[in-house]
């Protein structure tokens, strides 16, 4: 299991030794852990320090290296370059994969997340049948949008306590700009963002070319495709966090949310890793893409949360 690294407390300085990645501050070792056994490592002091050989023990190991900014937002990401050896064929079958073979699997993606959804509220809650309603809605390429259907409905009710409040209400506004609890949503979207993205270049696809998301200035189309199903995962633990108090994207909180890669889901009737699930789904897209398989393997919530 490949485990996160996180640097906000201290300004530590990176670096590498017999190939362990080696943190210190002032001479005093914070930590240490073997490169190959590190999947993600998130800096968000402004003080943090690397050497050149940290970074490329991590690339080579296939880590991925979150920066964030003064907001403690994630700002950019340090991706290695796919060390797959069948990194050429895998580009080209993703560069030709038709627009229906696109279509339908982004159709896929949109009826898992709107189910993702549905059990993310109570069964008893009006909105939780009116998703799974939609969700037998959604045409190939969700032409009428109805992903965006789910979403008005899903976030008017997300943070009810009351589980009769009507369909049209309005406690909360999910807005990416703004603070409070959307950062922590940002926050831990990003995270999956990452961990979707580092799977996606092990596999030698290319994060940019995505299946419905097309924009230029975005380079991680593809990973904000396949991040859909997931992100519920994400909201049901701001929510419980919001429920418990948490008000500051502190280093408590951002741990908190970091865990969330070590979360359960149900892929194929097994429980797994939120990790090990980002991982199948990539090898089912590269199995549509190669014309392999029509279908994708999109994990969902374990039962618990349903």
């Amino acid at each position: 299991m490949k485990r996160t690294v996180e640097i906000s407390q201290k300004a530590a300085h990176l670096s590498v030794r017999h190939k362990q990645l080696v943190l210190k501050h002032e001479g005093e070792l914070l930590g240490q852990v073997p490169c190959s056994e590190v999947g993600v490592v998130v800096v968000s002091h402004p003080q943090a320090t690397y050497t050149h050989q940290a970074l490329t023990n991590l690339a080579n190991e296939d880590a991925v290296v979150i920066l964030c900014g003064n907001d403690h937002q994630p700002l950019a990401m340090l991706l290695p370059l796919s060390s797959h050896t069948q990194v050429v064929w895998r580009l080209n079958d993703q560069v030709a994969a038709s627009q229906p073979l696109k279509k339908r699997l982004w159709k896929q993606l949109i009826v898992a997340k709107l189910r993702a959804q549905a059990c993310a509220l109570s069964p008893s809650q009006p909105a939780h049948k009116k998703l799974l309603a939609l969700s037998r809605q959604v045409r190939s390429g969700d032409t009428t949008n109805v992903e965006a259907q789910g979403a008005k409905v899903y976030w008017a009710n997300w943070l009810n306590a009351d589980d009769s409040e009507a369909l049209d209400s309005e406690p909360f506004r999910r807005d990416p700009k703004s603070s409070g609890v959307n950062g922590f949503l940002n926050y831990g979207y990003a995270i999956l963002r990452a961990a979707i993205s580092r799977s996606l270049v092990g596999a030698g696809l290319h994060p940019s070319l995505g299946l419905k998301h097309s924009n230029r200035g975005n380079m991680f189309c593809l990973s904000d495709d396949l991040i859909e199903p997931f992100r519920p995962l994400v909201d049901i633990r701001v929510r419980e966090m919001y429920r418990q108090g948490y008000e500051m994207l502190n280093q408590d909180a951002k741990s908190e949310l970091l865990r969330i890669l070590l979360d359960n889901m149900t892929a194929g009737g097994l429980s797994c890793t939120v990790t090990s699930a980002i991982s199948t789904l990539v090898s089912s897209l590269v199995s549509c893409f190669e014309g392999n398989s029509k279908t994708l393997a999109i994990p969902s919530l374990p039962p618990a949360d349903c």
